[in-house]
């Protein structure tokens, strides 16, 4: 089993730089994925020559966001709009939970549902080709999707658990941990690390701990926006 998780460092560069190249947007110093796909970018380290690359593939009043171990404080020009504190935590365990039986995989005719639980439960960063990332699953209720999770980040040898949300109505009666159980399994069977990011005081972290979790670092998490040039 792996023990440093290094690529974990610089996780979205990692990602995009292998698995999802397919994806990337870029160049050598710095790369993103489509705005459709995702809002995250990355750059191969925080120079100011990235930082000015990764400025180069954002329009006028475009937004990105970036995570990394180490604050970002010079930012290539883009202004900071926000920045949160997440912790990143890995599933180092080989156990694999049991399997659930009222989890359904998600595709392409569910996105809309997606997009409008989205839209209520508020996880994070979700756009109409997100689910292209890799596997989602779900919980319908009399046909209504109230629970979902998903696949993000894939470096090299890991796979990203993201966008867990259950509508506000449907909380408590375990579907989360259902969703990630089924995500951890298929994740494990393929030979892969789990790994998540959550907000640094996010309640649901004691969830992930329960299910073999735990925090390896804290990931720096910044919102960058390119600025209007001025008017001549």
């Amino acid at each position: 089993m792996r023990k440093t998780h290094v690529v974990l460092d610089n996780a979205i560069w990692s990602s995009l730089t292998t698995r999802h190249s397919n994806f990337a947007e870029g160049n050598g110093r710095a790369c993103r994925y489509p705005v459709e796909v995702s809002p995250l970018g990355a750059v191969a380290d925080a120079s100011d020559a990235s930082l000015e690359a990764l400025a180069s593939l954002l329009r006028p009043n475009e937004e990105i966001a970036l995570g990394s171990p180490t604050e970002l404080l010079s930012v290539g020009g883009l202004e900071a709009f926000v920045r949160m504190t997440l912790r990143q935590m890995v599933r180092s365990s080989l156990s694999r939970p049991t399997a659930t039986q009222n989890v359904i995989r998600l595709g392409l005719a569910d996105v809309a549902d997606m997009l409008a639980l989205i839209e209520i439960a508020k996880p994070g960063p979700f756009r109409s080709r997100t689910p292209e990332l890799g596997q989602y699953f779900g919980i319908r209720v009399d046909g209504r999707l109230v629970a979902m999770a998903g696949e993000r980040l894939r470096p090299i040898g890991y796979t990203e658990i993201s966008a867990v949300c259950t509508h506000p109505h449907y909380r408590g009666r375990g579907y989360a941990r259902a969703l990630l159980e089924t995500l951890v399994r298929s994740v494990i069977d393929r030979g892969d690390v789990p790994f998540l990011h959550v907000e640094k005081h996010n309640q649901a972290a004691s969830l992930y701990e329960k299910l073999g979790f735990s925090v390896r670092q804290t990931i720096h998490l910044v919102g960058l926006r390119k600025p209007q040039a001025p008017a001549p």
